[in-house]
């Protein structure tokens, strides 16, 4: 066997040159993270511990020190994200930065689909369905199995959507997830087998993929054909992963594929922030990662920027009764603030009238109702507080999901009462009729 050479980069003669001063921008933790060498790299972020600013850095260094930008790939969560992040590497270093591949993991299996598609059966022109065209998809399927007829209560359209989702993303069963989310439609497991497969065959026969497919087909494509998968992880030279926290089974493999040629995986998160479960998110990735890449450096980002003593002080507390952890301790330079205030309430109902007096009693205080905010774990838990809001005529906007009044099962209800109120209202009657069997969908 011939002996291969190779040249090793001289890290202190390139490190001379950089035109950025890394140890002046950064403190001592996000430093070690940005010019961390090769290989696997874990690092902890604490909340508002600079991670954005450290990704970042970590780009314009290793596109400084002489890796091909195009071999660069970053992998977030949100396309604005990524752009982001670059266009800040750029605007730090020069416009190399900008062609590093990044984007989603949605976006970037689709960019290698595109290429090898042929070789899994599918050809490169195939269509992606959104999450509301596979809805449609499935409506469709429905209909042609009978599984709509009057007086059946199956799944409507956007359920069998999220239920084929879920159990993609997180490799459950069907029947384990009916039982843990779905209890209702445990009894049509068989037709919701029947329906799935009749779904894959649909999207095959007619050359889609929805979004779950983008990562399954690339799994599949780099599984079964080992040579693409060596030309894909070859030019992935360094793999930066952000919030790893809130990846799937999935995405999680699909790192692992990545940097299977070069090995050098950079991923970045916090075990204590991981709130998308419900979105497939396993929180074990981050703690698997060091046994899925042996040899893992361990780093950890703990100054935070954000908050003041007293509130870290409580976070830390309550983060160590988390019976499964990376140890790591929160602290900052923001001396003083208000301590947090734990207020005990019975029920939903006090909790909604103490927060409405509170908001009132801060506006006596000169500050501005646009200058508070109320933070709820989901948007249904707001439906007490506006419901007190309103009462007391107190003006908010709502983030996140919809408004009391905007939900489905509220307007419906309201579309009664109108049509008692005014007989004429066509726009009511139309919302009633839908609901009736025979009738609408």
């Amino acid at each position: 066997m011939a002996r291969r050479f190779v040249l090793k980069t001289d890290v202190e003669a390139v490190t001379r040159k950089l035109t950025i001063d890394y140890a002046g921008a950064l403190n001592p933790q996000q430093y070690a993270a940005v010019t961390a060498p090769g290989g696997p790299v874990l690092v902890i972020a604490g909340a508002g511990t600079g991670k954005t600013r450290t990704l970042v850095y970590r780009v314009a260094y290793l596109v400084e020190t002489g890796t091909p930008p195009e071999q660069i790939v970053l992998l977030t969560f949100t396309r604005r994200a990524a752009r982001e992040m670059l266009a800040r590497a750029a605007a730090l270093l020069d416009g190399r930065c900008e062609r590093v591949q990044g984007g989603t993991f949605h976006a970037f299996c689709a960019a290698i689909l595109r290429r090898h598609a042929p070789r899994i059966g599918f050809p490169s022109t195939f269509s992606i369905l959104d999450a509301a065209d596979a809805a449609d998809v499935l409506d469709v399927l429905r209909t042609a199995h009978g599984f709509h007829r009057a007086g059946k209560r199956f799944p409507r359209k956007k359920t069998l959507q999220a239920l084929f989702s879920a159990a993609a993303n997180r490799d459950r069963p069907l029947a384990a997830l009916l039982e843990e989310a779905y209890p209702q439609f445990v009894d049509y497991l068989d037709d919701l087998e029947t329906l799935r497969a009749a779904y894959v065959d649909y999207k095959k026969a007619h050359a889609l993929m929805d979004y779950d497919d983008l990562l399954l087909r690339t799994l599949e494509l780099f599984d079964t054909d080992d040579g693409v998968r060596r030309q894909v992880a070859g030019r992935c030279r360094h793999v930066l992963v952000d919030e790893y926290q809130d990846t799937n089974r999935l995405q999680a493999a699909l790192v692992r594929r990545f940097a299977s040629v070069h090995g050098n995986v950079m991923a970045v998160g916090d075990d204590a922030q991981s709130i998308y479960r419900f979105r497939g998110a396993d929180f074990r990735n981050i703690f698997a990662f060091p046994e899925q890449f042996p040899g893992t450096r361990l780093l950890k980002l703990e100054q935070n920027y954000r908050s003041t003593k007293p509130i870290l002080d409580l976070a830390n507390h309550l983060l160590g009764f988390a019976r499964r952890k990376y140890d790591k301790r929160l602290f900052t330079e923001r001396e003083g603030g208000e301590r947090p205030a734990l207020v005990p309430a019975p029920d939903d109902r006090f909790e909604s009238r103490f927060v409405a007096q509170m908001v009132l009693e801060l506006r006596e205080q000169g500050i501005p109702l646009n200058r508070m905010a109320v933070l709820f774990r989901s948007s249904h838990n707001t439906y007490d507080l506006e419901v007190e809001l309103n009462r007391r005529n107190i003006p908010y906007v709502k983030y996140g999901g919809l408004k009391l009044s905007e939900a489905a099962h509220v307007k419906d209800v309201l579309a009664h009462l109108r049509v008692v109120e005014n007989p004429n209202d066509a726009v009511a009657w139309h919302r009633i009729l839908q609901l009736i069997d025979g009738i609408g969908p």
